[in-house]
């Protein structure tokens, strides 16, 4: 369980629409099966999607593709004669297929007439230094529902109770626990409030006095080092800063659109 990072909005999967394209009708069948056409453009489709996903399009997965699209269509023919396509259920996924399709289709043209601009970019690459810090921390910590168990912890550890072990008995952090309570290497602001307070006012190889309460429950927070946080280059995460700023546009434009919507 990740619970500390920062929640990152995501607007179904808009970092994948960047590099996506709209894929134009061909009219030369891929195949036919029982006189039934299939258009290679949905072969061609598939193959951009999964591009766009970092996936090679290589002449055996253009073969595995077909087949499976070629049994796809003898099963989909079989539903078609058992009128499977009248029933309620499927009706249903059909519909909510239709929506996902379209939503998408919007967001690829969002995207396609939104482009962002070097400054735009520039500027949010100084946002993120700001609010990342100089600094990245390496800790551990012991999760627990209780003020009261947080404290029996801070007490044993005072007493020559073994950290790992205790994390690995008491916590509920699914993340860390198997690992004595470890976390990576992080900076301040990639956790979440007040855990991040904590952590910036407290020395190398420090505990905490007192237990930490954030949404997740209390942590007993031991600090093992700190060192410089070196932040990569504008160029190298340029695409990235891209993805960012358009979610948050595209998420204030939904915003919008749902504000000025008549919902009953």
């Amino acid at each position: 369980m990740r619970f500390m990072k920062l929640s990152q909005l995501t607007v179904l999967g808009i970092s994948g629409l960047i590099a996506v394209t709209t894929v134009q009708a061909q009219s030369t069948p891929m195949a036919k099966v029982n006189g039934v056409s299939i258009p290679q453009s949905r072969l061609e489709f598939i193959v951009k999607a999964r591009a766009a996903q970092g996936q090679a399009d290589s002449p055996e997965t253009r073969k595995t593709l077909r087949e499976d699209l070629i049994t796809e269509e003898v099963i989909a023919q079989e539903a078609l004669k058992k009128g499977l396509d009248k029933d309620p259920d499927f009706v249903s996924q059909l519909e909510i297929a239709r929506l996902t399709a379209l939503v998408r289709a919007y967001q690829i043209d969002y995207v396609k007439n939104h482009p962002v601009s070097d400054e735009e970019l520039k500027k949010e690459y100084d946002s993120l230094k700001t609010q990342m810090g100089d600094k990245e921390y390496k800790a551990h910590h012991i999760l627990v529902a209780t003020e009261a168990e947080a404290k029996d912890i801070i007490a044993r550890i005072k007493k020559g109770g073994k950290f790992d072990k205790l994390a690995q008995e008491k916590s509920i952090d699914a993340g860390s626990k198997s690992k004595g309570g470890e976390l990576d290497w992080s900076p301040a602001a990639s956790y979440v409030q007040p855990f991040a307070e904590a952590l910036m006012k407290m020395t190398k190889g420090q505990l905490t006095e007192q237990p930490v309460k954030t949404p997740f429950g209390w942590h007993v927070i031991r600090l093992d080092d700190i060192r410089p946080l070196k932040i990569p280059p504008f160029e190298e995460i340029k695409q990235n800063l891209a993805q960012r700023v358009l979610q948050r546009q595209f998420a204030t434009f939904v915003g919008d659109l749902r504000a000025k919507a008549k919902i009953e």
